[in-house]
C-alpha cells in the first residue's frame, strides 16, 4: 500500500467530549471526514484510528474500517504512529478527525508535494490570512524558505512587523508522513520548542526533518468548541453565515466620548469639562464584570472625570491618549491573553476603524455616521450615551443564555450573591 490516510479521532476531547460523534445535519462528524477522505485520487485506504469503542462501530456502520488504538497518546501524531506499526504503507497522510469539510484535492495535494520533494520528511498545507487573524494564538502561523520548507510554527504572529507589512501564513494541520519519519517520531527527544508551543510538528522541526508545505486556497471549519460545531452543523444545512456569534465573548473594549458618553463636551465658565453617563451602561458593564467578562477602554482622551468614572465602574483596563486604537487594542488582547474573536469593540467613529479592523467584532451605536455603522459587524439602535453598551451587554448575554440575569429578579440576585461570595 503506498498511500494509507489515516483519521486520528479522540472521544475524550477536552473542549468538546465525544467530539467525533457529535451530529453534523444527519451523520456523525467522523462519518463526514471518512467519507471526504475516501474521495481523494491519490490514497489506496483510509482507515480510523480512536480510543473508544463506540467510534469504531459507528465507522463500520459507515462501511469504513477502524482500528481501536491506546487511550494513553497524548496527541494525533502519537495515535498514528500506532496504526503505521500495525498497517504498511510507504507514506501515511494524517486527516484531523474534526476537520468535517476537509478537501480530497487537498489530500491529494499534500501527498503530491511528499512524492515531489525528496528532500521531504513531511508535507502539510498552509493558506494566506489577514493581520487580525494571525493576532489569534490558536492559529498557527508558518514561515518558510523561497523553496517552500518549513522554517518555523508558531501561535505568534510570525513574522514580526517591523518594516513593511508581511504576509501571514496560517498553517493548515494535514500532514503526510514518509514512513520512516513517522516510525522515527516516538523516539525524539521531546522538543523544548514543542513544549513552548505546544505545537507537535516542533519535534521533528527542531530534530532536523525537513517539513514542506505547499499553499492551499481553502480554509476549512475546524470544530474545536461547541461554537464551532454550530458553524459546522449551519454550513452542512446550507445556513449562510451571520455576521458574528457572540457566545465566545470573553473581552468588552470600548470608546468614552460617542459610546460611554454623548459625542458632545459640555464646559463650564471656569473652562472645565464635563461629561454625562447613563447609569444603564454602567449596569451592564458590571453585570458582564460578574461573568467573568473583561471590560476595557481606548480612548484618545484623558481628564480626571473619565479617570473617576472608570474608577467607579472597576475598568482596570484602559489607554488613554491613543492615536492608533488598532495598535491599543492589540496590546490589551495579547497583555490578557485573549484572541480576536473572543473580542468586541464598541466605537462611532473615523479613529475606531482601526480597532473593527483588528477586534473579532464591532459595533457602532445607532448616531455613528453611516460609513462607520456599514463597517461594523453589529449596528446598534441605541446612541451614543444613551445606553448603547447595555444593548451591547444584552446582546452577548443573549448569545451565552445568560439574558435571565437582566430580564428575572431572582436571577439578577442570585448573580450578586454569587459574585459577593
Amino acid at each position: 500500500m503506498k498511500n494509507l490516510i489515516v483519521i486520528p479521532a479522540r472521544y475524550a476531547s477536552t473542549r468538546l467530549p465525544g467530539k467525533p460523534l457529535c451530529r453534523i445535519a444527519d451523520k456523525p462528524m467522523i462519518v463526514w471526514v471518512l467519507e471526504r477522505a475516501k474521495m481523494a485520487k491519490n490514497a489506496a485506504g483510509v482507515l480510523v484510528a480512536t480510543d473508544d469503542e463506540r467510534i469504531v462501530q459507528v465507522v463500520e456502520e459507515a462501511g469504513g474500517s477502524a482500528v481501536l488504538t491506546s487511550a494513553k497518546h497524548t496527541n494525533g501524531t502519537e495515535r498514528l504512529c500506532e496504526a503505521a506499526a500495525r498497517f504498511d504503507a510507504d507514506n501515511y497522510i494524517n486527516v484531523q478527525g474534526d476537520e468535517p469539510f476537509v478537501e480530497p484535492e487537498d489530500i491529494d495535494r499534500v501527498i503530491a508535494l511528499l512524492e515531489r520533494e525528496k528532500e521531504a520528511s513531511v508535507a502539510t498545507l498552509y493558506a494566506e490570512i489577514t493581520d487580525r487573524e494571525a493576532q489569534n494564538e490558536d492559529c498557527v502561523k508558518i514561515v518558510l524558505s523561497h523553496g517552500g520548507r518549513a522554517l518555523y510554527f508558531s501561535r505568534s504572529a510570525i513574522p514580526f512587523a517591523r518594516g513593511a507589512a508581511p504576509h501571514y501564513y496560517k498553517h493548515i494541520g494535514l500532514y503526510a508522513y514518509r514512513k520512516e519519519a513517522l516510525l522515527a517520531y516516538p523516539k525524539l527527544p521531546r522538543s523544548d520548542l514543542e513544549e513552548s508551543e505546544k505545537l507537535e510538528q516542533m519535534r521533528y522541526l527542531q530534530a532536523g526533518f525537513a517539513i514542506y508545505a505547499a499553499k492551499t486556497e481553502r480554509i476549512g471549519i475546524s470544530v474545536d468548541t461547541p461554537q464551532c460545531l454550530r458553524r459546522a452543523v449551519n454550513f452542512a444545512l446550507g445556513v449562510p453565515e451571520t455576521r458574528g456569534d457572540l457566545s465566545g465573548i470573553r473581552l468588552l473594549l470600548t470608546d468614552i466620548d460617542g459610546v460611554l458618553s454623548p459625542a458632545q463636551l459640555i464646559f463650564d465658565e471656569n473652562g472645565e469639562s464635563h461629561k454625562l453617563f447613563n447609569v444603564r451602561d454602567g449596569l451592564g458593564i458590571e453585570v458582564l464584570q460578574r461573568l467573568g467578562i473583561t471590560v476595557g477602554v481606548i480612548t484618545g482622551r484623558d481628564s480626571p472625570a473619565l479617570r473617576k468614572r472608570l474608577e467607579l465602574l472597576r475598568i482596570a483596563h484602559a489607554r488613554f491618549g491613543i492615536k492608533d486604537k488598532g495598535e491599543a487594542c492589540v496590546e490589551v488582547m495579547r497583555s490578557l491573553k485573549i484572541a480576536p474573536e473572543e473580542t468586541i469593540y464598541v466605537g462611532d467613529d473615523a479613529p475606531d476603524l482601526a480597532a473593527f479592523a483588528v477586534c473579532g467584532f464591532s459595533c457602532a451605536v445607532g448616531d455613528a455616521p453611516k460609513y462607520i455603522r456599514d463597517r461594523a459587524s453589529f449596528a446598534l439602535k441605541a446612541n451614543g450615551g444613551s445606553g448603547a453598551i447595555r444593548e451591547v451587554t444584552e446582546m452577548v448575554l443573549e448569545a451565552k443564555g445568560k439574558l435571565d440575569i437582566l430580564s428575572n429578579a431572582d436571577e439578577y440576585l442570585k448573580s450578586i450573591r454569587q459574585t459577593a461570595s
